[in-house]
């Protein structure tokens, strides 16, 4: 997804909102043959998620009933708040290293070599981490935005997250080595719990002493990682042209997305509701499970390499 989402004056749709509770015990519908099967007439659009990202070692929001693991920073209290701000900030200059360290797995790989061979169509992604491009896929719609990227929510400024990287850097001297000392004192394993949009769990003391980064064009402290936050809308064009991916797709493959909030959810809906047969392949129970016509719960690094042999690509 290369368009921005971080400004409030986009159309609105369904908002990224609360945890829903979903099943322990699962059933598989269907076999890793029915898989091939589906998957050999082309034309399948994906729909990814979190799940997809973790053996890159990005860990993804939610346990295996759906609730989150941890509570993400909303939209509202990033915007309505210049010490929330610094908080995020703080947070994310150190986990951002790690994150944007992150390569992609046998899972990315696989999507992108059934791309290249015809079997797969676009893919529709969750993430925010750039690893479906990476792995060299194409025509990949972010529909929560990328980390590569800020915005400004004043005046519509956008800059590359390297370049704000830097920035952030000569403004906050010595502060790599203060967090470190600080995680040592404490025996801390900080700098590992990095969370799928980037940022980490950090000390009140060093939060307080970070200097978040403003606007080089209007000079406000109002930027923004060109993100959806929780509690906020994707554009309503960006999730039109979705439903129209949808709408002509051969099948939906949904990989490593538990569709626990309506933004990835509506998108099977959608696909049920025209008689396009959804796949979905993750381990955990999902929303959308009473809409697949297929339902495998399996790792999909796994299964995805199965699959990319048993088409012979």
């Amino acid at each position: 997804m290369s368009q921005p989402t971080g400004l409030s004056s986009s159309s609105p749709t369904t908002r990224l909102s609360t945890s829903r509770i979903l099943p322990l015990v699962t059933h598989d519908l269907g076999t890793f043959e029915d898989l091939v099967d589906l998957v050999s007439g082309g034309g399948v659009l994906v729909l990814s998620g979190a799940g997809l990202s973790t053996e890159s070692g990005i860990p993804d929001y939610r346990g295996p009933d759906g609730t989150r693991r941890v509570e993400p920073m909303t939209y509202g209290e990033f915007a309505g708040s210049g010490e929330a701000r610094r908080r995020y900030w703080a947070r994310s200059y150190i986990g951002w290293q790690r994150f944007d360290a992150a390569e992609p797995n046998e899972g990315h790989r696989v999507v992108a070599d059934l791309q290249g061979a015809g079997y797969l169509g676009p893919v529709i992604t969750q993430n925010v981490d750039g690893l479906h491009q990476a792995s060299g896929a194409r025509d990949v719609v972010e529909l929560h935005g990328s980390l590569d990227r800020a915005v400004c929510l004043t005046c519509g400024e956008v800059t590359s997250r390297l370049g704000l990287h830097e920035r952030m850097t000569e403004a906050n001297p010595g502060f790599m080595a203060r967090f470190a000392a600080a995680a040592h004192a404490v025996g801390s394993q900080w700098g590992e719990q990095v969370r799928p949009d980037g940022d980490i769990v950090l000390a009140d003391e060093l939060v307080e002493s970070f200097h978040p980064p403003r606007c080089l064009v209007c000079g406000n402290d109002t930027v923004k990682p060109d993100v959806v936050f929780f509690g906020e809308s994707v554009p309503k064009p960006l999730v039109e042209r979705c439903f129209g991916l949808v709408e002509t797709a051969g099948a939906l493959l949904v990989l490593g997305s538990s569709l626990s909030v309506m933004s990835g959810y509506r998108f099977v809906r959608r696909a049920h509701a025209k008689g396009v047969p959804v796949a979905i392949v993750t381990r955990s129970a999902t929303r959308g499970d009473a809409e697949a016509s297929l339902r495998l719960h399996a790792p999909l690094g796994t299964t995805l390499t199965g699959l990319r042999s048993a088409l012979g690509v």
